[in-house]
């Protein structure tokens, strides 16, 4: 295979990331991706938010490269941060009511890392994007209403723009995407300069 083949039909992209989410988002966009969950460990992270997020999409992304020899892979993570600290995803409905009231009345950053492994096993790109969001005030009632959803779980942050928890958003500034889960417009200009994708949209 050409190491330098673009992501296709017949070589699809890996997407490290067990996320439905991401999937729904590429799918979207009309790449062709296959999924094949990335198995690391998440804890024990320090450093600046970004970092995180950024050193844990690439180690998503190489976990796989051994098994995908000859396709691009794509690694991702999303973390939510408030005055520097980082809100995970929820263990239980207290930890859950914990982070949205936490969230409540006050904007924090949605902070994307994602990156790219090349045909050869090689990480050609990491990369990071933020959006700023504001969340209205809850009330206690809306927060244990929106718990009973089930949706917050598994989500970092406790909630899910994309879903009933868009009903808190005020306002965002910066790439809807990027919020719920993958940046397209800089994963799709990073795969185009790397050489991932020949052209966009595809030609199908």
């Amino acid at each position: 295979m050409n190491a330098c083949m673009p992501i296709s039909k017949q070589s699809p992209l890996i997407l490290a990331s067990e996320s439905h989410r991401r999937r729904e988002l590429l799918g979207q966009a009309g790449i062709p991706f296959r999924v094949f969950p990335g198995n690391i460990d998440e804890s024990s992270m320090e450093g600046a938010p970004s970092h995180i997020a950024r050193t844990l999409a690439g180690k998503k992304a190489f976990s796989v490269s051994a098994d995908f020899s000859g396709q691009w892979i794509l690694g991702a993570d999303t973390i939510v941060v408030l005055d520097d600290h980082v809100l995970g995803k929820p263990v239980d409905r207290a930890d859950a009511r914990s982070m949205l009231k936490i969230l409540s009345g006050k904007n924090h950053e949605v902070i994307t890392g994602f990156s790219i492994v090349n045909t050869s096993g090689e990480v050609v790109c990491t990369d990071h994007e933020r959006t700023m969001v504001s969340v209205k005030s809850l009330s206690d009632k809306e927060i244990d209403a929106y718990i009973a959803t089930g949706e917050p779980f598994g989500k970092a942050g406790s909630y899910a723009i994309q879903g009933i928890g868009a009903f808190m958003v005020q306002e965002i500034k910066g790439d809807y995407s990027n919020v719920v889960g993958l940046p397209l417009h800089t994963i799709i200009k990073r795969m185009i300069e790397v050489g991932a994708l020949k052209e966009f949209p595809l030609i199908q």
